[in-house]
């Protein structure tokens, strides 16, 4: 499939100083380091990619270390995990990416899946790790739709018609705006939609989505939440029209350690919107668990 490349979509991609590639088993990764101290992972959800904490990254990379991978399936990040784009593929290929790079996060921030993500990083590893989840995608959809939604990505997945007909669309002036308009209820800046048309107009960026997508199952990820030890801070908008709020409520109050705050007249990108304030609701919740700026 045709993907994002980096001497092309990536030549004046966000934070790109701060750009690497790392061999892991299966995959080498487009990651993004910056900053010393305190680690602190950066996971971007399904469709996005580094670009995502463009605005964030450098602000907490004042004082810490930020770590922004591209997902697999995903941006620059090229391969695919042992064991695919699943939960579990995602959580695994993650830690052999921390393995390698001899780090271990003090926190763990991740956007609706990517918060998904997070979670079951942090529950495999069997750590306390805390974890901040902005506009996070954790519950399944309510009634019908849980069991239709996975069986429909699967299906569009499996066409390879599909993945190449929405980045025909993304390539039509101003279609990638309007759809993120429409999509996430979040207004961002010209550069946030320049990146998205860069990876939306690929065909191999919008299959990783959908197998992603196709492959996630929340029914099993809200049975883990009551499991989870870590404290975790759930941040939703109250604009968000891609993620209901009664889901983030009801996992909240599935995760033994949890505080939801919502964030008025914000949309799904919220972080994007206002990455002032994500950095500081990151350090804030950083400060009360861990007692030192992160």
């Amino acid at each position: 499939m045709s993907g994002p490349r980096w001497d092309v979509e990536g030549r004046d991609w966000p934070n790109r100083d701060a750009s690497r590639f790392v061999d892991t088993p299966g995959l080498k990764w487009h990651v993004q380091i910056a900053g010393e101290g305190p680690v602190v992972l950066l996971l971007h959800g399904t469709g996005a990619a580094t670009h995502s904490w463009r605005a964030v990254l450098p602000l907490l990379a004042q004082d810490c270390t930020v770590i922004a991978p591209d997902l697999p399936g995903h941006g620059f990040t090229q391969g695919r995990p042992r064991h695919g784009l699943t939960l579990n593929g995602m959580a695994g290929a993650l830690g052999d990416l921390l393995n390698a790079l001899e780090k271990r996060p003090a926190i763990v921030v991740g956007h609706s899946a990517g918060a998904a993500i997070a979670l079951q990083l942090v529950h495999a590893q069997g750590s306390r790790t805390p974890i901040v989840g902005f506009n996070p995608a954790l519950m399944p959809f309510p009634g019908l739709a849980a069991k239709l939604f996975p069986s429909l990505a699967k299906a569009l997945f499996v066409n390879p018609f599909v993945p190449r007909m929405l980045a025909g669309i993304a390539r039509i002036p101003g279609e990638t705006g309007r759809f993120l308009g429409r999509a996430t209820g979040s207004r961002i800046d010209a550069q946030g939609i320049t990146a998205y048309e860069a990876l939306i107009s690929q065909h191999r960026h919008c299959g990783g989505a959908m197998e992603m997508m196709a492959n996630w199952d929340l029914e099993a990820l809200s049975r883990l939440l009551p499991q989870i030890a870590s404290p975790v801070l759930l941040v939703h908008s109250s604009g968000d029209t891609a993620v209901p709020l009664a889901s983030v409520e009801r996992a909240a109050g599935l995760i033994p350690d949890c505080r939801l705050d919502v964030l008025p007249a914000l949309g799904h990108l919220a972080h994007e919107e206002q990455p002032k304030r994500a950095a500081d609701l990151i350090r804030a919740f950083a400060k009360e668990t861990m007692g030192e700026p992160a």
